[in-house]
């Protein structure tokens, strides 16, 4: 009988040291950065503050993981970078997982992947509802202080699929099934939110609907908060433009050019293009125009303003919209607007972070 806790002989040494091989290690892991991962989440209480929005239907005498045992789990695969639910059948008996979850590295096995499915399809509209509301408060509760002003910076990203998930669509710009969910960083890159939706470019009305949520859910804590909203040219529709007005909300958008917008700049952009090539050794020459325009479609003419760019390649225009004043064109497009593009950025550092794979039905 052979003992497989026996030193493997016979290995040649290497630089003058001994090789020596043993097969007594136990039980390993290469995912111990979940055990830190589990000081956070508890330190948060991110996977009680989600369980408590879920109704659970089981029979109490016949439940072995509780619901925030099960979100819990899941959350540690996610950011693990697990996506897959089918991983669980080999995670679930990972010594480190298990520690993660307050189980001993031979105490029983976590939940199967079959169990973690049914939590994911018996969550229904109200319970997604409320967990976003957990996760705003999670926000607010992160901020030492009220703030006087918060900048909310909206976008969306294409997430790919490669199964039968329940609302996915096919994106012709991507090339690939997925969805498009809308993910909302504040101003200083911390995460707000986020929406899981399917793979389209959203329209007015549900962006609308989407920003009346949230700052309900976000004036619930902070009531005098001042907030403005940023976002490219595709969340400027008269829905959104007419609703922030109403309800007190600052917006900077982007704005896609037109004819008439560019009748604006028509002067500008050659003037400003003549002066580069006059003396083109002295890099890109950036000039702003405003006006007050808008779409037909739009109920009141916007404060527009223009940047118009010349360089080697040639001349670049670009228009955004806003009902902030005091300050110059230079300064709302260059300090204010451009600097939306630190939450693209956080997307793309790691775009598994941010999107909401936690608890939607069939995302499997």
């Amino acid at each position: 009988m052979q003992d497989a806790t026996l030193p493997l002989s016979g290995l040649s040494p290497v630089s003058g040291k001994a090789v020596v091989a043993r097969f007594d290690g136990g039980s390993l892991s290469s995912d111990a950065g979940v055990l830190v991962l589990r000081e956070i989440e508890a330190r948060l209480g991110v996977a009680a503050r989600l369980a408590a929005c879920i109704e659970d239907r089981r029979h109490p005498a016949l439940v072995v993981h509780s619901l925030s045992d099960l979100i819990r789990f899941r959350l540690m695969m996610i950011a693990a970078g697990y996506e897959d639910g089918n991983d669980a059948t080999q995670l679930r008996a990972d010594p480190a997982f298990k520690m993660a979850q307050g189980t001993s590295p031979s105490g029983r096995d976590l939940a199967s992947q079959p169990t973690l499915s049914r939590l994911e399809n018996a969550v229904d509209l109200r319970a997604l509802l409320g967990m976003g509301e957990a996760m705003v408060a999670l926000y607010c509760a992160s901020v030492r202080q009220v703030p006087k002003r918060i900048v909310l910076d909206i976008d969306d990203t294409f997430d790919a699929v490669h199964g039968g998930q329940q609302l996915r669509l096919f994106n012709a710009h991507h090339d690939g099934y997925g969805f498009q969910p809308i993910v909302v960083f504040d101003g200083e890159g911390r995460f707000v939110t986020a929406v899981l939706r399917p793979a389209k470019r959203p329209k007015g009305v549900e962006i609308r609907a989407h920003l009346r949520r949230l700052v309900r859910m976000i004036r619930s804590h902070w009531p005098r908060t001042r907030i403005l909203i940023r976002a490219d040219s595709h969340y400027c529709s008269p829905f959104v433009l007419d609703w922030c007005r109403a309800n007190g909300i600052d917006f900077i958008l982007g704005l896609a050019p037109t004819t008439p917008l560019r009748a604006h700049v028509g002067t500008l952009e050659a003037s400003t293009r003549a002066r580069f090539e006059a003396a083109p050794g002295g890099g890109k020459l950036r000039r702003f125009k405003e006006c007050v325009d808008g779409a037909a479609s739009w109920s009141r003419g916007e404060r527009i303003i223009a940047r118009v760019e010349a360089g080697e390649q040639g001349t670049d225009t670009r228009f955004i919209v806003t009902n902030l004043s005091g300050s110059k064109a230079r300064t709302l497009y260059q300090d204010v607007y451009c600097r939306r593009g630190a939450a693209e950025n956080h997307i793309l550092e790691d775009p598994s972070a941010c999107r909401p794979h936690i608890l939607h039905p069939g995302h499997r």
